[in-house]
C-alpha cells in the first residue's frame, strides 16, 4: 500500500471551517512555522511552570513555621487544580474567536479545536503552543493571591475561592486585556506580560481576602483591639529566610521567560524584554534595601526579596514597550511606592503579612502608570511584526495613553477587589465552607491540622509523630518516650 504523500501547508483555512488548521494525515502543519519561535515559547512555558511552586517556597519562608507547609500545598494546588480547570473551560473563556467585549465562549473547550491554527496572540505560533504557555499565567496568578489565607484561612474553602475566582476574574480581566475583541485591548491599553490581570487583579483580591478573614490572633491566641490594629499590625520574621530568598531566586529565573516569551514569537524585542527584566528587578531590589536600611541601620533579606519581587511586577506591563535605559528607574519606583505601602500599611487596618496588596497590587498599578510615560514606539517594533502600530506614550507625546493606563488599571482594580468580596461572602455563607479557621487551629497552626506530614509539635518546635493508637485530632501531645543513649544519658 502506498504511503500517502504529505504536503506542506501553505495557506491557512478559515478557522470556522477547519479549527485544527489541516489534516494531519496528509499535511505538514508544522511547515508555516520557525522552529526558533517553536522552541522559545516551548522552552520559556516550561520555565515559567516553576514560578508557581516557586511563590508556595517564598511564602513558605516568609511564614511562621506553623503554616508554612500550607502554602506549599497550596502551590501544587494552583499548578494542578486550575490547570484542569484551564484546559476544560479556562483557556476557551478568554481566547475563543468571538466578537463581544466582554467574554468568550466554550468553543475551546478541553482543547477541542486547538491545535495547528495561528493563535490569536501571534500568528507566529500555534494555538495548541499558546494554550500551553497561557496556563503557567493563571496558575501563578492564582498562587500569588492565595497568600492572602495567611495562617488563618480554611483549606478547602480557599480552594473553592481560588477557582471561582480565576473563573469570573482572572477569565473576565485576561479577555478585555488579551483578546483581540476585548474592550480594553481595543481602547489601546498597553499592558504587555499582564500586570492587570495577573498582578492588579491578584493583589486586590488579596486585599479583599484579608478584610474578609480579619487579623490574625496574637502569639498569645487572642485578637488584636481596634485600636492596636489602628496603630500596629502584628509582624513576624519569616522563619525560614533561606527557602524565602530560593523561592525570590527561582521567581526571579522563571520571570525571564514569563516576560520574554510575551512576545510570541523569539526576536529583538524577546531579548531586549529580558534585559529590561533583569534591570527593573535589580533596581527594585537594591532600592528597597537601601530604603530599609536608612531606617533600620540593618540590611533585610525579607526587603531585598520584596524589592525584587516589586521589580518584576513594575516591569511587567512595561518591559516589551520602553527603552532599556528606564528599565532600572521603573523597578526603582515601583519599589520605593512599593516599600512606603508596607511601611504605613496599618493605617488600613488590613492584616497582610506577606505583602501582597502593597508589591502586587500597588506595584502593578504603579507599573502601569510607568507604562504610559515611558513607552517608546520603537520597542514594540523590534518583534519585527508590529512596525508603527504602537504611538507610545508619554514621551512620543502620546498623552492620552496616561488616561488609558489609569483607567485600565483602575479597572482591573475595582473588578477584583468586589467580584473576591462578592465571591468570598457567598462561600462563606455555604455550610461548611465558612472561610475562617477556628482559634484552635490558628494557634496550633494549619499544617497540624491538615497535613498527615506533621502531626504535633511540642513547645521546642520539634515534631512528633502520632504514636500508635493516639487520636490525630487530641489537643494534647503523645508522651514522648525516654530512652537510654549510649553512656547512660537519657535522651528524649
Amino acid at each position: 500500500m502506498a504511503e500517502p504523500e504529505i504536503v506542506p501547508v501553505t495557506k491557512w483555512p478559515e478557522w470556522s471551517s477547519n479549527p485544527d488548521g489541516g489534516d494531519p494525515l496528509t499535511q505538514n502543519l508544522n511547515a508555516p512555522y520557525d522552529k526558533g519561535d517553536l522552541a522559545w515559547l516551548l522552552v520559556c512555558t516550561i520555565l515559567c511552570w516553576q514560578i508557581t511552586p516557586a511563590i508556595g517556597f517564598l511564602y513558605a519562608g516568609m511564614h511562621r513555621r506553623k503554616a508554612a507547609l500550607t502554602m506549599v500545598l497550596q502551590s501544587l494546588f494552583c499548578a494542578c487544580a486550575c490547570g484542569i480547570q484551564y484546559w476544560i473551560y479556562g483557556y476557551s473563556l478568554y481566547q475563543s474567536r468571538t466578537t463581544n467585549p466582554i467574554l468568550g465562549d466554550l468553543s475551546l473547550a478541553v482543547f477541542k479545536n486547538v491545535l495547528a491554527q495561528p493563535s490569536l496572540a501571534n500568528s507566529d505560533i500555534p494555538d495548541i503552543l499558546y494554550a500551553a504557555f497561557g496556563f503557567t499565567f493563571v496558575s501563578a496568578t492564582a498562587m500569588i493571591l492565595a497568600g492572602a489565607m495567611l495562617e488563618r484561612g480554611r483549606l478547602f474553602p480557599s480552594m473553592v475561592f481560588l477557582l471561582c475566582w480565576t473563573t469570573f476574574v482572572y477569565y473576565f480581566l485576561a479577555y478585555w486585556e488579551w483578546n483581540p475583541s476585548g474592550w480594553l485591548y481595543n481602547l489601546g491599553l498597553y499592558d504587555f506580560a499582564g500586570s492587570g490581570p495577573v498582578h492588579i487583579a491578584s493583589g486586590f483580591g488579596a486585599l479583599a481576602w484579608s478584610m474578609m478573614l480579619g487579623p490574625r490572633l496574637n502569639e498569645h491566641g487572642v485578637a488584636p483591639t481596634v485600636s492596636d490594629r489602628k496603630s500596629k499590625l502584628a509582624h513576624y520574621k519569616p522563619h525560614s529566610p533561606l527557602l524565602m530568598c530560593i523561592g525570590t531566586v527561582f521567581i526571579w529565573f522563571g520571570w525571564f521567560a514569563f516576560n520574554g516569551a510575551s512576545t510570541a514569537n523569539l526576536s529583538l524585542r524577546s531579548i531586549y524584554v529580558v534585559v529590561n527584566t533583569n534591570l527593573a528587578a535589580c533596581g527594585g531590589g537594591i532600592t528597597w534595601v537601601i530604603l530599609e536600611y536608612l531606617y533600620k541601620k540593618k540590611f533585610s533579606l525579607t526587603g531585598f526579596c520584596s524589592g525584587i519581587i516589586a521589580g518584576l511586577v513594575g516591569i511587567t506591563p512595561a518591559a516589551g514597550f520602553v527603552p532599556v535605559y528606564v528599565a532600572c528607574l521603573v523597578g526603582a519606583i515601583t519599589s520605593v511606592c512599593s516599600f512606603y505601602v508596607v511601611k504605613y500599611k496599618y493605617i488600613l487596618s488590613v492584616d497582610d503579612g506577606l505583602d501582597i496588596f502593597a508589591i502586587h497590587g500597588i506595584g502593578g498599578v504603579v507599573g502601569d502608570i510607568l507604562t504610559g510615560f515611558f513607552a517608546a514606539s520603537f520597542v514594540p517594533a523590534l518583534d519585527g511584526v508590529s512596525g508603527a502600530s504602537y504611538e507610545g506614550g508619554w514621551w512620543n507625546r502620546n498623552f492620552r495613553q496616561m488616561g488609558l493606563q489609569l483607567a485600565g488599571a483602575t479597572t482591573c482594580a475595582a473588578w477584583s477587589f468586589f467580584v473576591s468580596c462578592l465571591l468570598l461572602f457567598v462561600i462563606n455563607k455555604i455550610p461548611g465552607l465558612h472561610i475562617r479557621a477556628t482559634e484552635e487551629q490558628e494557634v496550633r497552626g494549619l499544617d497540624l491540622n491538615y497535613l498527615e506530614d506533621l502531626d504535633f509539635e511540642d513547645g521546642l518546635g520539634h515534631g512528633c509523630m502520632i504514636s500508635e493508637g493516639a487520636s490525630p485530632h487530641s489537643n494534647t501531645p503523645p508522651q514522648r518516650e525516654i530512652v537510654k543513649a549510649e553512656g547512660g544519658e537519657k535522651k528524649e
